[in-house]
């Protein structure tokens, strides 16, 4: 049995070897890319941002109007109305931990009654 990925042991040899101390062959190197006329941009802009930039446009101002864009969106969120499962929602993330055992607690309870009248019926 062998491997199943790797050579076998006849490939091994088949290219001559080196001499002790002598380096591998080194790969070519790639060319070097011609020089770029366009000015640089921060990673992740836009070309708005980039002609806003050559423009002499102010990064405070665009910073203003991104913590703006930031409290409408997360006001947006916190004022709809989240119909039924939001305020079921809601109500359960304001619930202490104590409350909830005590909720567990009394589902039990009512489980259990239920269970002992069915059967004191079902017994005859």
């Amino acid at each position: 049995m062998g491997n199943i990925c790797g050579k076998s042991d006849s490939e091994a040899f088949s290219q001559p070897g080196r001499v002790l101390g002598s380096a591998p062959p080194q790969p070519q190197r790639a060319a070097v890319p011609p020089t770029i006329s366009s000015p640089p941009r921060t990673l992740g802009g836009s070309a708005a941002a980039a002609q806003d930039a050559r423009n002499g446009g102010n990064a405070d101002e665009a910073r203003r109007r991104a913590a703006e864009a930031a409290e409408a969106r997360a006001h947006a969120s916190t004022s709809k109305t989240t119909g039924k499962l939001g305020t079921q929602l809601a109500a359960q993330k304001k619930q202490t931990r104590n409350d909830t055992l005590r909720e567990i607690s009394n589902n039990a309870i009512r489980q259990r009654d239920a269970e002992e009248g069915a059967q004191a019926r079902s017994h005859n």
